[in-house]
């Protein structure tokens, strides 16, 4: 198979290899054509603290100042507080610098508009064609505007969360376990932790650029955070990614629960209080639609990609929404997904119920996932959608991201990533065994394919 280029310009962004695709000129460029697509406003920036996150964040300030537009900078910070203080600070957009999950060679720029949200996939069309064109506004100097260092918006993000949600009822005292991954997440979790009256113990919250295991809290990556809880009694773990915008959960007993239960513990809380409409992507478990149905709720789908799951909140007007991989939303902090919040959240769900994370799992209902990926060029990922039409055009067929499609008894989704040069498959059922036949009976001739 030929290399597959390390640069993806989408409407999630822009992502590349720091040192090969993504270079101090593609990065000013960028800044530059936001800043003529914002109107030379006020733009608010923030990053992770990857070692490559100085770098560009110069690039990006230089972007911004020659298209006119003044800047805010954060600093070191997680996503939803650049989307956040966009908000509060009534900015006209917003910057993040970090690659998410992706490895510590990457970086990447996701854009914010000015109600905080990122943009839809027609804005980011609009700031695409900008940047292609490259017709940007110019200033001079004495145009330039200033650059403000903002050191307050960690303090209003914590404020924002415990207006929202409270501090946690005195009756019970939680330990809580907690992995960072030194991502931007360690400037910010355990002072709201604390803030909401919890007791923590932490490994991994040290925001210096390394990445002490796999970025994405997935199982896998999670040995650290198991074992601490085990050793220190934790009543619950988190573990966040890079840029914070993520959940994982570990029990009890040291045990990982799947980036899928993070979404459906915190909406079983908010729907048991007020139940609503709630929105989730066509990637998450099935669980959701039973969680919804015994609170009597409405549960909506849509397209992969947290512009599409806050769009269709914000249509319905939900009460909680987001991803399966760990993202939660709640509109009465944030539109975005934000893993503090799903902290907080569960953390009321555990102290007001009273009860253990593995007893409150043993509620949900079960449903085994199994997600695989393979690289793939961008030129190639309509033939193997295609196929998979195909093969299964006799069974019930979602077309609106990629291809899904529902079984009796499970479903498989196959897609090309916004973020990373692969497709994704993801099959689910109510056993292994069967989620495992699923998979396979693609995996194979996707595999095929791609030689």
């Amino acid at each position: 198979m030929r290399a597959i280029p390390s640069l993806k310009i989408s409407i999630s962004g822009v992502r590349g290899v720091i040192g090969d695709s993504l270079t101090p000129t593609l990065l000013t460029r960028f800044a530059q054509a936001f800043g003529t697509y914002v109107g030379s406003g006020t733009i608010v920036i923030g990053r992770d603290p990857r070692t490559s996150g100085e770098m560009v964040r110069q690039a990006v300030i230089a972007g911004l100042l020659s298209s006119g537009c003044r800047v805010i900078d954060l600093d070191v910070c997680p996503v939803p507080t650049v989307q956040l203080i966009v908000r509060q600070r009534r900015a006209s957009g917003g910057i993040a610098i970090t690659a998410s999950h992706n490895p510590a060679e990457w970086n990447a720029l996701k854009f914010v508009n000015s109600e905080g949200l990122f943009l839809s996939p027609g804005q980011a069309r609009e700031l695409l064609d900008i940047y292609h064109q490259s017709d940007y506004t110019k200033v001079g100097g004495s145009e330039m505007r200033s650059v403000e260092a903002f050191t307050g918006a960690l303090d209003a993000h914590i404020k924002t969360i415990l207006d929202a949600v409270g501090v946690l009822p005195p009756k019970r005292k939680l330990k809580v376990a907690l992995d960072s991954c030194n991502g931007a997440g360690s400037v910010i979790a355990p002072r709201l932790l604390e803030a909401l009256g919890a007791e923590v113990v932490s490994v991994n919250t040290t925001p210096n650029g390394s990445f002490p295991r796999g970025a994405e809290p997935i199982a896998e990556n999670l040995t650290a955070l198991c074992q601490l809880v085990k050793d220190s009694g934790a009543d619950v773990g988190f573990a966040q990614d890079m840029d914070a915008d993520r959940l994982a959960v570990v029990d009890e007993h040291g045990e990982p629960i799947g980036e899928e239960n993070t979404l459906a513990l915190a909406s079983r809380f908010v729907v048991s209080k007020t139940p609503g409409e709630v929105v989730t992507n066509l990637s998450t478990s099935s669980a959701m639609d039973e969680i919804t149905k015994l609170f009597g709720c409405n549960l909506h789908r849509s397209k992969i990609g947290e512009a599409n799951v806050t769009e269709l909140m914000k249509s319905v007007g939900a009460v909680i929404g987001g991803e399966g991989n760990g993202g939660v939303i709640y509109p009465k902090i944030n539109f975005c997904r934000d893993s503090h919040v799903g902290m907080a959240l569960i953390l009321h769900l555990l102290a007001e119920t009273g009860r253990s994370v593995s007893s409150l799992l043993g509620d949900l209902p079960r449903y085994v996932m199994i997600k695989e990926k393979l690289e793939c060029p961008s030129d190639k990922i309509a033939d193997v959608l295609k196929m998979i039409r195909s093969d299964f055009a006799a069974e019930q067929l979602d077309l609106r991201d990629g291809v899904k499609v529902s079984f009796a008894d499970g479903w498989l989704h196959v897609r090309g990533s916004n973020t990373e040069p692969i497709i994704r498959l993801i099959a689910e059922a109510k056993s292994e065994t069967r989620a495992r036949e699923i998979l396979n009976s693609v995996f194979e001739k996707v595999e095929r394919l791609l030689r």
